[in-house]
């Protein structure tokens, strides 16, 4: 049994969408059922899931998509020689392009409306954005206020769940903390 894709739902949905690929050889790549395949491309599974290019993750080469495609029943074959996952994660300042820029403010604003219990400290340190930036678009006196739309930050990779999980758990035991201290306050009067 040879390996798996990443995300084999979103692979399975580009294979679908950008190649002329047999149901059988998405299935048998991405290990899933013929049937499932069939109902990404009627629209029925995956829906919302965006889909994931096999071949800039170099999982898959685009003369091996080819071959595929020539030979109905030519099984699709990984690589999986190049793709090198650390565990270790590294704390590196990302270059963040110009078309990417505006996502930071969207997702500050997304955090703050979904998940009102973040500090403002916290979302400046998971969107990459000054805590500044946080706190004038909580009080809408942020310069570009009128322009931004909240967008979700994992969906855009700005982050992962888990980051956002962590964040999420951090507040909510500093708000318990908060709360039993408040009521210790009272106690003692």
């Amino acid at each position: 049994m040879s390996n798996a894709p990443l995300m084999p739902m979103a692979t399975a949905v580009w294979l679908v969408e950008n190649t002329t690929l047999t149901f059988k050889q998405i299935a048998e790549f991405c290990k899933m059922h013929e049937v499932e395949i069939q109902g990404i491309a009627d629209g029925e599974v995956a829906k919302g899931i965006i889909a994931y290019n096999p071949i800039i993750s170099g999982q898959l080469s685009r003369e091996e998509i080819e071959l595929s495609s020539k030979d109905e029943n030519r099984p699709l074959k990984i690589q999986t020689t190049d793709v090198q996952i650390s565990s270790e994660t590294k704390k590196i300042k990302k270059y963040v392009p110009l078309s990417k820029r505006q996502d930071k403010p969207d997702s500050a604003l997304w955090l703050l409306k979904n998940h009102s219990i973040l500090k403002d400290s916290q979302i400046a340190k998971l969107v990459g954005i000054t805590k500044n930036s946080v706190v004038a678009i909580r009080n809408k006196s942020y310069w570009n206020y009128n322009n931004l739309n909240p967008k979700d930050p994992v969906a855009m990779n700005l982050f992962s769940q888990k980051e956002l999980t962590e964040a999420i758990e951090k507040a909510e035991r500093r708000i318990k903390r908060e709360k039993k201290e408040k009521e210790k306050a009272k106690q003692s009067h």
